[in-house]
């Protein structure tokens, strides 16, 4: 009795840590969005020219000023323009030195034709063309060794770090030996830096994701010569600017830094070190005292550009666009409008219930179909997310429907898809509730709804995090209801955990193991695996599909639905 006691003093001094399957602080954003806007970089930027087509950067006048000794000569120079965008540095450049040659590259084939529509491209000065120089080979393209001059303007910033290397490499193959690469981009210590910080969205060290899918990495002066140095090149300049902007209603001042480099291949004239970093010293010693600008994006007169994004200009004017949409949703017979997360907008976001998932579209027509299922019973719906269609769809026929979600966002959301959707009676049947699962208080009070307990709580796409997966069969198994049948009208039914999902980062036996340890049993799974036997008949989720109910309503075959009941 007494180690009883002990054991409660240490629980309530050190209480389990509350986990739920969104992370709730975290100094880098999940590995599903990592991959995905890594997978569908090109996706998201050619959404990016789609918006703003060629009216988001400024044309960059200043390189005359910047780089001018560069481009002139007597000889006609070979460019190429790497990341041309909508062409905000082709043009300027043949607008000034009008016996240049451009070659211009971008991965986003709308990019590509914003420059070929532009009203001063022609042929015989602009070979614009689609190339993703971590895969594709500029050889193809251009011929080795015949480029005088390479431009990359707040382009390498945009590539994965570990994937840069591979540019330059490409690059080096087509810039003649004595070729010049010049490089402006964004610099460590940036207010964008510090912003995309502070929301959480750090992708790995120095790289992060803006609120369009687009990616930025912020370069420090060791990183983009060590960058250079081991793929071949010498430095020739290297100059860190620094630029404040200034709200006055908002009383602040934001500090944009950028750096600005040469380089050249290997083995030419290059300074010493000594050499650059005299050169950084003299632009920090010599530079004129940052101006500030007021309410307006123009182009600073000394040339410093400043490139900013719409996050920032929404942070500078306090201008909040909306990351939300309303979006259809049509379920046999139903149909939903939904207020969800934009999708360019979704890998930002922390929780993952800000969107619908197959898994959800697929149970709501399995419930659409089957309304047995919920009939006069008691409903839960864990993880329900911003829609929780299937809580929408159940509340039709159901005596209580509780939709939970441990994220306000969501939680947010979903009450307002609740007020757009439904109508009485279903809507005086549905109740919202916060619930992170392992939290005993949010448990109590969800519980307190039902009474005692429910006859069916409804899990989708609610595994795929290995640390949460405890805690929601410790929820699940405190919730249902623990009475040995579901005594409804419509049949004597044991009460249900039902989980729906596509197998990710959580194989089926950690998922198992954890129901086990929790007293639930698994008694039917679809589709069937091979030699799979669950010790009863296997025709309660079969029978869901008979008749073909279904018939054209499954989003995705890599889902799979697990039926559990309390042993």
């Amino acid at each position: 009795m007494a180690s009883d006691t002990q054991d409660t003093m240490e629980q309530k001094q050190h209480p389990q840590p509350k986990l739920q399957i969104y992370p709730t602080s975290s100094s880098e954003i999940s590995p599903f969005w990592r991959e995905k806007y890594e997978r569908e970089a090109k996706k998201y930027w050619d959404v990016f020219y789609k918006h703003h087509q060629d009216r988001f950067f400024k044309d960059r006048h200043y390189l005359d000023k910047e780089w001018g000794h560069y481009f002139s000569g007597v000889e006609r120079k070979v460019i190429l323009e790497v990341g041309c965008g909508a062409g905000n540095t082709i043009f300027p450049l043949v607008a000034t030195y009008p016996d240049i040659f451009v070659n211009a590259c971008d991965f986003s084939p709308r990019a590509v034709d914003l420059v070929k529509m532009h009203k001063d491209f022609t042929e015989a000065q602009v070979n614009a063309f689609v190339c993703d120089l971590t895969i594709d080979d500029l050889c193809k393209q251009i011929s080795p060794s015949s480029v005088d001059i390479v431009t990359m303007i707040f382009v390498l910033s945009a590539v994965s770090p570990d994937k840069m290397p591979l540019v330059l490499q490409n690059i080096r193959k087509v810039l003649k030996p004595n070729g010049y690469v010049l490089v402006r981009d964004y610099a460590t210590g940036d207010l964008a830096q510090e912003r995309l910080t502070s929301k959480d969205q750090k992708i790995s060290e120095n790289f992060y994701v803006r609120g369009d899918g687009t990616r930025a990495f912020y370069f420090s002066e060791e990183f983009l010569m060590s960058l250079f140095n081991g793929n071949g090149f010498d430095t020739q300049e290297y100059g860190l600017c620094c630029k404040q902007v200034e709200n006055r209603s908002r009383e602040i001042v934001m500090n944009r830094r950028w750096v600005q480099a040469v380089f050249r291949i290997k083995g030419t004239n290059c300074l010493s070190n000594t050499q650059i970093e005299t050169k950084v010293n003299l632009l920090s010693k010599d530079s004129p005292k940052p101006e500030t600008e007021h309410n307006t994006l123009k182009e600073p007169e000394n040339g410093l550009e400043i490139d900013l994004s719409e996050g920032m200009a929404a942070d500078m004017f306090g201008i909040s666009p909306s990351t939300d949409e309303i979006i259809e949703f049509n379920l046999r017979d139903w149909s939903f409008k939904m207020k969800v997360v934009s999708k360019e907008h979704q890998h930002t976001c922390k929780s993952t219930g800000l969107m619908i998932w197959e898994s959800a579209q697929l149970m709501a027509s399995i419930l659409a179909s089957n309304q047995s299922i919920v009939t006069s019973k008691r409903v839960l719906e864990l993880g329900s997310g911003c829609g929780g269609i299937c809580s929408l769809v159940a509340a039709k026929t159901a005596d209580l429907v509780v939709a939970t979600d441990g994220d306000e966002k969501s939680l947010d959301l979903l009450t307002q898809n609740l007020a757009l959707n439904l109508h009485p009676p279903s809507q005086t049947k549905l109740v919202v509730k916060k619930l992170e699962w392992g939290n005993r208080d949010h448990i109590e009070a969800v519980k307190q709804l039902s009474g005692t307990g429910f006859d069916v709580i409804l899990g989708t796409d609610v595994t795929y995090v290995a640390e949460a997966i405890l805690p929601l069969f410790e929820t699940a198994r405190d919730l249902l209801s623990s009475s040995k049948r579901s005594l409804t009208n419509t049949g004597d039914c044991k009460p249900a955990l039902i989980l729906c999902h596509v197998f990710r980062r959580v194989h089926e036996g950690s998922i198992l193991s954890a129901a086990s340890r929790f007293g639930f049993r698994l008694v039917d799974r679809w589709p069937v695996a091979s030699g799979t036997s669950t010790g009863q008949s296997q025709s309660i989720i079969g029978n869901w599909f008979s008749d073909n109910k279904l018939e054209g309503y499954l989003p995705s075959t890599a889902l799979t639905i697990m039926y559990f009941e309390a042993v």
